[in-house]
């Protein structure tokens, strides 16, 4: 690591402030879970610190329009493990208790989960290029070893995934990420929170200089009965998704009613495709009419050698979490095999 120095701030205002004078070279940390990782390997190297553990962001309280309003440091298993989050948002809550430890989750903050970084092997390299990591410098999984690559929504500079579970379930509830910065607050609907690679791979979100996450809210349409959060990974426990996928639905007279799908695994943020979701509306919840959605999510899809596989292995998946959605009979978070 380099010399850095450290700050904790007491309210949003100082730590907004505090960034917005160092400048980017500085970072908020809260658990610190993945930041920390990526300055001991000369990933990120900050030359300031700000420490937002002490602000008032720990809360899990009810909207006024019926949803809830996360706080940006509640922890994922303070999350996970909500009674209100597990009666009303069970995909959410499913989709937490798919990734990482009990150890992690019990540090990881709702915040930062949203800003974790990619795993790609050579982003991790300082050895070999990686425009991520080093814009201009090249993308050696390009050529490389590429099994955990994304296969939609790439580019020529960058083909890395994001790594997060929670995220992938909040894109299927359509949560709103909140964020105060220098010019304010201002809502951010999470489709449009991560930013696919383009020319510029190094920019993971659109947060602008000096914003600080918040909170995140949940509508009040909470898909309840119907979901699934199915994961698929080379082993049951503790590895990120080859691909995963949030399902939920509503099925009213023998027909799906509305519909919700994202896909983690398989780009650089998670993926979802309204125009798939909207063929399922008024279709009966059977096998044609998933395999049909999931042709279209992944009718761009490319694979780049070693991860050509994912591209079948996605279309399964979906549509078997799309069945056990519709079964009402959800993945385990516990016993891992699949229903």
């Amino acid at each position: 690591m380099i010399p850095f120095t450290y700050t904790r701030p007491d309210n949003i205002e100082d730590a907004v402030r505090a960034a917005s004078s160092l400048g980017s070279a500085a970072r908020f940390i809260a658990g610190g879970t993945n930041l920390v990782d990526l300055m001991k390997e000369h990933i990120e190297q900050p030359a300031h610190l700000i420490d937002v553990t002490h602000l008032p962001l720990k809360q899990i309280e009810d909207a006024n329009d019926g949803g809830l309003i996360l706080g940006a440091l509640t922890t994922n298993s303070q999350v996970a493990y909500d009674e209100r989050i597990q009666s009303r948002y069970p995909l959410l809550a499913s989709a937490i208790r798919a990734g990482a430890s009990a150890q992690l989750r019990n540090v990881a903050t709702t915040g930062g989960n949203l800003l974790q970084r990619t795993r790609c092997f050579y982003f991790y390299d300082t050895a070999v290029a990686c425009n991520k990591r080093e814009p201009g410098s090249g993308c050696a999984a390009m050529h490389g070893k590429n099994r955990i690559h994304a296969i939609l929504g790439a580019s020529d500079q960058c083909i890395a995934t994001h790594p997060s579970d929670m995220c992938v379930a909040l894109a299927a509830l359509q949560a709103c990420v909140q964020v105060t910065g220098p010019q304010g607050t201002r809502s951010i609907a999470f489709a449009d929170f991560h930013r696919l690679p383009g020319d510029q791979p190094d920019q993971d979100t659109t947060l602008r200089a000096g914003e600080l996450i918040t909170a995140i809210t949940l509508p009040a349409e909470n898909f309840a009965a119907n979901y699934t959060y199915l994961k698929l990974r080379d082993r049951l426990s503790y590895a990120f998704a080859l691909v995963s996928v949030a399902a939920a639905m509503h099925i009213e007279n023998g027909l799906i009613a509305q519909a919700r799908l994202a896909l983690g695994g398989v780009a650089h943020r998670p993926w979802r495709e309204p125009e798939a979701e909207h063929l399922l509306i008024g279709k009966a919840p059977d096998r044609h009419a998933f395999g049909l959605a999931a042709d279209r999510i992944l009718i761009q899809a490319r694979g780049h050698g070693d991860n050509d596989f994912k591209i079948p292995l996605a279309r399964r998946a979906i549509v078997r979490a799309l069945e056990q959605a519709a079964a009402g009979i959800p993945q385990s978070p516990i016993d891992k095999r699949i229903n």
